[in-house]
């Protein structure tokens, strides 16, 4: 199967095996550690808290497209690891991203389905376990009703990304960069000489359970460097 790689600056963060997610995945992470003393339940009471806040990031999500003999994450072909076609390690691939800029409540990429038992298909249903590639899926800022029912759609046979505020691509790579906005207060606009900002909150990555140091990063796919050991 495959494994991910997360880089900032060229420096190595850490390995992904199954979900990158950024805004609200990443916002319920970081709620649920102030309350570790409520075990699993503090899961629960960070995603009701984190739903209802209701935040959104900006930035700009950039990323190089699958091939095109790889498939797509709506193209309902289940996984069956090892039988996708390869891709070729040795891609020139400095002019094929894309790029995308816009407010995120959530951008997730899956390298499986990230099936469970609250949302019985998982994040991306026909994710590819040994291809090569995740399933970037972009969640645009909308409304609070429209955003529940994007989730609910996690626990039904309905297609989450049927939304008009959601997309997904199948990718080899792609990098987020945060829009760091500085904010001024109005008392400081009246003696310019002692002006002073902060930035925005920037919101947290969740790399497979665990929260990552740092916003802006690049994600790469290593393709089935995991394998099955008990096959000689």
């Amino acid at each position: 199967m495959d494994v991910c790689s997360v880089h900032h600056n060229d420096v190595f963060l850490r390995y992904s095996v199954s979900l990158l997610g950024y805004g609200f995945y990443g916002d319920v992470l970081s709620d649920s550690e102030r309350n570790r003393w409520l075990g699993p339940a503090r899961y629960d009471l960070a995603g009701v808290k984190t739903f209802l806040s209701h935040n959104y990031y900006e930035g700009t999500v950039s990323f190089l497209p699958a091939e095109d003999d790889v498939g797509n994450p709506r193209d309902k072909l289940q996984c069956r690891s090892g039988k996708q076609p390869l891709i070729s390690e040795e891609q020139n691939d400095s002019s094929d991203w894309n790029e995308i800029h816009g407010k995120f409540i959530a951008i997730n990429a899956a390298n499986m389905s990230c099936a469970c038992p609250r949302s019985p298909k998982g994040l991306s249903p026909f994710a590819h376990l040994a291809d090569g590639n995740a399933d970037l899926i972009l969640v645009r800022n909308c409304s609070r009703l429209d955003f529940f029912k994007h989730l609910l759609r996690h626990t039904n046979k309905d297609d989450q990304f049927d939304h008009s505020f959601v997309e997904v691509h199948r990718v080899r790579k792609f990098r987020f960069e945060p829009e760091r906005h500085i904010l001024v207060s109005l008392e400081d606009l009246s003696e310019p000489a002692t002006k002073t900002g902060y930035s925005t909150p920037l919101g947290s990555w969740s790399c497979d359970g665990e929260i990552l140091p740092e916003v802006t990063i690049v994600r790469r796919t290593l393709r089935g460097i995991i394998r099955d050991s008990t096959k000689v």
